[in-house]
């Protein structure tokens, strides 16, 4: 029986809730912890964190999320082997879907930060397992993935620990810390422009083939010199506002007032990261959807690409922001609070470290994980401080629930599999 052809019109709209229903997970559980650290340090509000992800997040999913993306996740399987059987690649793109969004909503309500790509990347193992075969696995590659577990927060959090010590020997415990905030924050804040621009052109507007052309050879090159010339540009601004920053009550070097400073670049940060992110992340909800709309709108056709139409994309916009807008602040609340307590200085290395993490990520092609690079670098800030400062019971929790989120992708997706397969044969 041809099920694409009989059941196309069904698969379709399977596949968009389905995918609406991981785009929920994402907004609710990855883009809720990169918002933590703004929330939990008291950069902004948790109703300012939601405008800013919503506006920034649906921004890079929807202008820089992809025109094309892999028909297969991250290459763990082949989908040529399934060229004589699509309904295969279908049932498995929707059980992935579900699997990975199920996986997300159990750990947004219990407040556990966990990695959206691993949660796929488990789901498309589990289905490839049992709907093709156990070799049809790239197994080395789903090593390399599982590797990112302690390469990202170990990778992170030396980063932000060195951030950190740098702020506070410069700045935090001097004599006079507001007048050496504002010496020494304009080189943070070329840092923070050249970091972000170096993740928005190496993570986000890559999708939509933008890049400066220097002459310079590789992308990444014209990337650096471009990203250089904004972070100049971030720090000229930013010496133009700090000189504009007026002290509040009796002592100027107070900490509240160093922190002010602070404040205002996290702003910043968090709404570069939001754009970033939303570009890079959405491909884990909107890929399998795109390869199922690929599959049944072609008749049963797999390439190993798959176009992608703008509503899919806004499916994945707006399932984000839904998300994160719903059930958000319990993950915020677990990143800004519970770990170690934020102010906005050590918010501010926390944020840079995760940025910087993932340009050396692009520039070595290493496999790391969003969620675990940023709570790996607000670890560093808080070790930083000794150990003391550090919540054990809580960190125990995050690092139980990446363990399992591999194999609960893979069993939940087995699952669903096979009742997919039962209904429509």
């Amino acid at each position: 029986m041809d099920v694409i052809g009989s059941y196309g019109t069904i698969l379709l709209v399977l596949a968009c809730g389905f995918g609406l229903f991981m785009a929920w997970g994402i907004g609710a559980n990855d883009v809720a912890n990169a918002m933590g650290t703004s929330v939990g340090a008291g950069a902004l509000t948790l109703k300012q964190a939601i405008l800013v992800a919503a506006v920034f997040e649906f921004a890079g999913a929807y202008l820089a999320g992809g025109a094309v993306t892999s028909t297969i996740r991250k290459g763990i399987v082949d989908p040529a082997l399934m060229a004589d059987t699509p309904e295969l690649l279908v049932y498995g793109m929707l059980s992935a879907l579900l699997a990975a969004g199920t996986w997300l909503y159990i750990a947004s309500l219990k407040g556990w930060p966990v990695s959206t790509t691993h949660s796929i990347v488990g789901a498309i193992v589990g289905f490839a397992a049992v709907g093709i075969s156990v070799d049809a696995v790239d197994w080395a590659q789903v090593g390399a993935i599982a590797a990112s577990w302690v390469v990202s927060p170990l990778l992170a959090g030396s980063i932000a620990f060195g951030l950190f010590v740098s702020v506070n020997s410069l700045i935090l415990d001097q004599d006079d810390p507001f007048a050496r905030a504002r010496r020494y924050v304009p080189g943070y804040m070329w840092l923070v422009g050249f970091m972000i621009s170096m993740v928005t052109l190496t993570k986000g507007l890559k999708h939509v083939g933008l890049s400066a052309d220097f002459g310079l050879g590789s992308s990444f090159t014209n990337a650096l010199v471009l990203s250089a010339g904004i972070g100049g540009a971030v720090a000229l601004i930013g010496s133009l506002l700090l000189s504009r920053i007026r002290p509040r009550g009796g002592d100027e070097n107070s900490i509240e007032n160093v922190e002010r400073v602070f404040g205002v670049l996290m702003i910043f940060t968090a709404c570069a990261m939001a754009f970033a992110h939303g570009s890079n992340d959405v491909a884990n909800a909107v890929g399998p959807l795109a390869a199922v709309v690929s599959t049944v709108q072609s008749g049963g056709t797999i390439s190993e690409t798959s176009v992608m139409p703008w509503w899919v994309l806004a499916v994945g916009a707006v399932g984000i922001v839904f998300g994160l807008s719903t059930y958000g602040w319990r993950v915020i609340q677990t990143i800004g609070r519970k770990i170690t307590e934020l102010t906005p200085s050590r918010g501010f290395a926390a944020e840079l470290a995760a940025a910087t993490t993932v340009v050396l990520a692009s520039a070595t092609g290493l496999p790391i994980s969003t969620t675990h690079t940023l709570v790996g670098a607000v670890l560093g800030v808080g070790l930083a401080r000794g150990v003391e400062a550090l919540h054990l019971p809580t960190i125990w929790a995050i690092v139980s629930s990446w363990v399992v989120t591999l194999p609960a992708g893979a069993g939940l997706a087995i699952v669903f599999f096979y009742i997919l397969q039962s209904a429509f044969g």
